[in-house]
């Protein structure tokens, strides 16, 4: 039989055991950008049956950034002195008054790159620049960006920083939990960021609020996967931790990656779109290496500036609005001309409907 063939029989098997399986309505949540687009890319939710929902979260890093550190950004690239060194996604997310891509075609120095230590190449080859890479990210990428920190330390570059803005994501799935502003029994896990911190982190889910956590990878079957162990628990009033992402996520993650941030980052309380202030849910540097903190260097200051007043961005992360809901989608806010993070960015919950649902 033919893989592909296979394949298909195995997802239509899951979507009959989750019809099957769920004997009261459930909602389950995920927390990756990459999930959300896996899900609409093979259209998951219209094998589901009505009484299971799946929701999209906090799962997108961009997204989750707020205007005001969107603006820090902003305002860094408009300093003749910079060149300001970013991953794509944000060149084109709106701050208050303009984006990234806006200062580049005024002239400002911003470069897209691959990797962090593509702007430790950078700074060495500008002596006379200073150069600030925009670290946005969870768990994932935090690993790659303290490395280069730590190359930065042992070279003696001083003329390099970063804009930290890394977020925790165990935090982020109690937050809402704990307000229960939509209900949910239950979370598919980040496959990405698992492989960093394993399946421990997500015990206190489990054990705090008796919802279940399943870690699942990106393609249609692992999803399906996933979705079945989280009605099966639900059904049976369990609430576990279950990996069935085993061929990539260990038990206990990636110890040597989580050692070099913990070396470099500490926990701190980071302010989310959508979701505010959240104690320990954030990463600053250690005083040992504030000299390569960009908002310190360069004494910027909290904008309070909030959301376009058409943008929902922050309630479709809490799933309180979902992206086809809100009135400006596809409408005054598209990926050509985004009102909010969640249009424009590659792992935005608007950016994966407008893509995959419109015409369904």
């Amino acid at each position: 039989m033919p893989e592909t063939m296979r394949l298909h029989e195995q997802i239509g098997r899951l979507a009959r055991q989750i019809a099957e399986t769920a004997n009261q309505p459930m909602a389950f949540m995920e927390v990756c950008g990459t999930h959300s687009h896996a899900v609409g890319r093979y259209g998951l939710k219209q094998l589901l049956p009505d009484n299971v929902k799946l929701l999209s979260g906090p799962g997108c890093p961009v997204c989750v950034t707020p205007t005001g550190e969107i603006d820090w950004a902003i305002e860094l690239a408009a300093r003749p002195e910079t060149i300001v060194t970013t991953f794509g996604d944000m060149l084109r997310v709106p701050g208050s008054k303009s984006t990234l891509a806006d200062q580049r075609a005024r002239g400002a120095l911003v470069q897209v790159i691959y990797s962090p230590m593509q702007a430790l190449e950078i700074a060495q080859k500008n002596p006379t620049k200073q150069v600030v890479f925009i670290a946005v990210g969870f768990e994932t990428t935090t690993p790659t960006v303290a490395v280069a920190v730590q190359h930065a330390a042992e070279m003696g570059l001083d003329n390099y920083t970063i804009l930290c803005s890394h977020k925790l994501i165990p935090p982020a799935m109690m937050l809402l939990l704990e307000s229960g502003e939509v209900k949910l029994d239950g979370f598919l896990c980040p496959g990405h960021v698992s492989t960093i911190i394993g399946a421990a982190p997500y015990q206190q889910i489990v054990d705090n609020y008796h919802a279940p956590c399943v870690i699942t990878g990106f393609e249609a079957h692992d999803i399906m996967k996933g979705l079945y162990a989280l009605v099966k628990q639900s059904a049976e009033g369990r609430a576990e931790v279950e990996n069935e992402y085993s061929r990539t996520v260990r038990s206990e993650g990636n110890p040597a990656a989580r050692e070099v941030v913990r070396s470099i980052f500490e926990v701190t309380d980071a302010v989310w779109r959508g979701l505010g202030l959240l104690p320990g849910s954030g990463l600053k540097l250690r005083p040992e290496y504030e000299r390569f903190d960009a908002a310190k260097r360069f004494g910027l200051k909290p904008s309070g500036a909030g959301e376009h007043p058409l943008c929902h961005c922050g309630e479709v992360l809490r799933a309180v609005t979902l992206p086809v809901e809100c009135e400006a989608f596809g409408v005054a806010c598209t990926p050509e001309h985004p009102l909010g993070p969640c249009m424009v960015s590659s792992e935005g919950a608007c950016a994966a409907a407008y893509r995959y649902e419109r015409g369904r």
